[in-house]
């Protein structure tokens, strides 16, 4: 029997993807629900699985772009396995129940893996920082880890100083995923079509690094994820639109929409390009809640897995350029949202703490913001606001309030 392979849709208005690439090579045989392709739309990046095992027929080539229920490939269901996973050394013996034991299709999934040979995000950065060509890889399916790259380097890896320029006037030309044009269109009408203005503030972070010095190991240790800044942030920033509601509203047509709950937006580095998942209802969340569901986000973005539900629906955005090392910047809205904060470097920098000099770990943070829908008066409020939660996160517990406030009743 002849399965044929259609593209999935991957949401409402979307009508064409493009192939990002094959994970199955043309000819070779796959499992059920195995997954065969990637298909990049203008929104995200999913994947399409054999819906029965057999032999792979490829239509289309990776860069192709399709219609959505267009078929791009045939799967031939009366095919033999090839005897790599028929059955492993020693099988007669077993009973019969077990012979369908998936420890020879892992055999060949090893084998034949297109993550063999392939980098983690962790371990290519650091391969690229040291001009690392290649490593032998040991994570699932011949993956390249982090701790791969560091047992090369410790064992005497030599490293490629060599200038990437070779004094020739080759050029690489790559089509645009659909995307990144996408994400470039959206940013060229924030420009247009808003009247997008930027107010900066800088924090101390003494308080959250105090915090993180004296619970961090006990905090991972309960919640099995870090104690990271983005929780205090996202905590501080929800506190802050509910004092200031213009923030967290945008506008629809001729009307401003208020909402009443804070959908935090993360931005977060994919492979193939900026993505920005949703912290449903972040204003109910206690720090652990916001880092668990901050890490599987991330992860899901790595490997290209997010849902259009987990990138849709955001009131506010968070964006830290300081995990690259960036000092100072002007984000940009991520429309239909009126505001977003960017999260800058932790430097260590001279100020005055009452008449003295004193060497504080500070960070710059800035807020962009649709001048139409927010004031200077509230942008300016808003930013004070947010520096007071994370300068004072002992603000956070009574609502921004100081704990004294609190005990007199003020």
């Amino acid at each position: 029997m002849i399965l044929d392979i259609k593209v999935p849709s991957p949401g409402e208005s979307i009508s064409e993807v493009q192939i990002a690439r094959w994970l199955k090579k043309d000819g070779e045989y796959v499992q059920k629900e195995e997954e065969i392709c990637e298909i990049d739309s203008d929104k995200a990046t999913l994947t399409v699985n054999s819906e029965q095992a057999g032999q792979l027929k490829v239509l289309v080539k990776d860069g192709d772009t399709v219609k959505v229920g267009s078929i791009i490939a045939k799967v031939d269901t009366d095919a033999k396995a090839p005897a790599t996973v028929a059955k492993p050394a020693g099988a007669e013996a077993k009973p019969a129940a077990q012979k369908a034991a998936p420890a020879p299709v892992k055999v060949a999934e090893v084998e034949t893996s297109y993550a063999k040979g392939t980098p983690s995000p962790a371990a290519k950065k650091m391969m690229a920082e040291s001009n690392i060509p290649s490593v032998n890889g040991t994570g699932k399916g011949g993956r390249v880890t982090k701790s791969d790259v560091m047992n090369a380097m410790a064992q005497g890896f030599t490293l490629d100083t060599s200038s990437p320029f070779q004094g020739i006037r080759d050029e690489d030309r790559q089509k645009m995923s659909a995307l990144r044009k996408k994400l470039g269109q959206r940013l060229v009408a924030v420009k247009n079509q808003t009247a997008m203005l930027t107010t900066f503030n800088e924090v101390d972070m003494s308080a959250i690094l105090a915090l993180r010095e004296k619970y961090g190991k006990k905090f991972e240790e309960k919640y099995g994820v870090r104690l990271g800044f983005m929780s205090f942030f996202t905590k501080a920033v929800t506190e802050a639109l509910a004092a200031f509601p213009a923030v967290n509203a945008m506008i629809d047509g001729e009307e401003i929409v208020y909402h009443k709950y804070a959908d935090i937006a993360v931005a977060v580095s994919a492979p193939k390009g900026l993505v920005v998942p949703v912290l449903r209802n972040a204003e109910m969340m206690s720090l652990a809640q916001i880092e668990g569901k901050i890490k599987e986000l991330a992860l899901k973005a790595r490997d290209n897995k997010l849902s259009l539900e987990e990138m849709t629906g955001g009131t506010f955005t968070i964006t830290n350029g300081g995990v690259f090392g960036s000092l100072m910047s002007t984000p940009i809205i991520n429309p239909p949202q009126s505001a977003i904060l960017g999260m800058h470097n932790v430097v260590e920098r001279p100020v005055a703490v009452k008449g003295k000099v004193e060497i504080h770990p500070m960070m710059y943070i800035a807020l962009s913001y649709d001048h139409r829908i927010i004031d200077g008066r509230e942008s300016v409020s808003f930013l004070v606001k947010v520096k007071q939660g994370l300068e004072e996160p002992n603000r956070l517990l009574f609502g921004s309030k100081d704990p004294a406030e609190v005990l007199l009743g003020l």
